[in-house]
């Protein structure tokens, strides 16, 4: 199989592709939430655990914005503005996709992050996050989340496709 075929729509491959990314998101969304209630139950706010000296920490804190506290403080406008745009990947959901395997695999990460982050501005009024990443004491990383990894994966899977890919309308004017 060639993984830059495109798949024809209602085709068995196309469900197949399509279940199976659903499959993983669900997953991720379940990853995403039992790891925040762990957090939640087993961390005070901002305690840090070591995991990789130097390097990598279990570190509970709360959110209020979005990436890096932008718009912190705005948690309705920020719950609305994403179940707008998961309405909107829904959709258009086949149009975003170009029958490009990877698009599916993209936006379900996609959908399953902001379902993650949603769930948590309406359960807690925040989000937790709690990943770590730093370099000792010089360089720390913003902390994050399971949702914001699944986020950030889709993201690029979907702009690294589309840059590499020729659009169905430049293969339909070539020919």
């Amino acid at each position: 199989m060639n993984l830059l075929s495109r798949i024809e729509e209602h085709s068995a491959k196309e469900r197949k592709v399509f279940f199976l990314s659903l499959a993983a998101a669900i997953f991720l969304l379940a990853v995403d939430q039992l790891t925040k209630i762990w957090v939640v139950k087993c961390f005070k706010l901002y305690e840090s655990v070591e995991v990789i000296p130097g390097f990598f920490n279990f570190t509970s804190v709360r959110n209020k914005g979005a990436a890096w506290s932008i718009l912190s403080g705005k948690v309705w406008f920020l719950l609305i503005f994403s179940i707008l745009v998961a309405i909107c990947i829904g959709i258009f959901f086949r149009k975003l996709c170009e029958k490009c395997p990877e698009r599916y695999w993209a936006l379900m990460l996609i959908l399953s992050g902001i379902a993650g982050n949603c769930i948590d501005r309406i359960y807690y009024g925040e989000v937790v996050d709690f990943l770590h990443l730093h370099y000792y004491n010089f360089y720390h990383y913003p902390i994050f989340n399971v949702a914001d990894m699944a986020i950030c994966c889709g993201t690029a899977i979907f702009l690294l496709s589309g840059l590499f890919r020729k659009s169905i309308k430049t293969e339909e004017s070539s020919c």
